[in-house]
């Protein structure tokens, strides 16, 4: 029988809590985008994104990011030394939330990136099924 993770210790019950103890700094969301919307899957393609994020805080998020089974890692085959991170199931299942929060900065502040927006706008369904399509048989099982 496997041995059961143990649950993570929260500072309450609340889910929304559970939310942002997991994915509360912008480091996190900006790697969960960068992989959903990008197609990010190595170190160094986070590491010169630009936002410009600390190599440091880039390796302390992809292990709080694994340690809770929102990304995965998988050996790259050409080279068994790099690593390519990938979504599990878990995360693909955020890219809703990312979606409204895209949809809700662009309705309150001035952003770019307005044809993604007007593409989520049209019909938002569709760019979910083709994020989701995009990302099949790519996902890792959530740990």
């Amino acid at each position: 029988m496997p041995k059961k993770k143990p649950r993570p210790k929260w500072r309450s019950g609340c889910p929304l809590n559970a939310s942002v103890e997991i994915l509360g700094d912008r480091w996190s969301l900006l790697i969960i985008r960068d992989m959903m919307l990008r197609g990010f899957r190595t170190y160094k393609e986070f590491l010169d994104s630009y936002e410009g994020i600390a190599t440091n805080i880039l390796a302390d998020r992809l292990r709080k990011l694994i340690a809770h089974g929102i990304i995965a890692t998988q050996s790259d085959p050409s080279d068994g030394r790099k690593l390519f991170y990938l979504l599990t199931a878990k995360g693909l299942d955020l890219a809703p939330v990312l979606t409204e929060m895209v949809l809700w900065a662009a309705a309150h502040e001035d952003t770019e990136n307005q044809a993604l927006v007007r593409q989520i706008q049209k019909d938002k369904e569709q760019f979910l099924a083709a994020m989701r399509q995009r990302w099949a048989g790519k996902t890792l099982p959530s740990s």
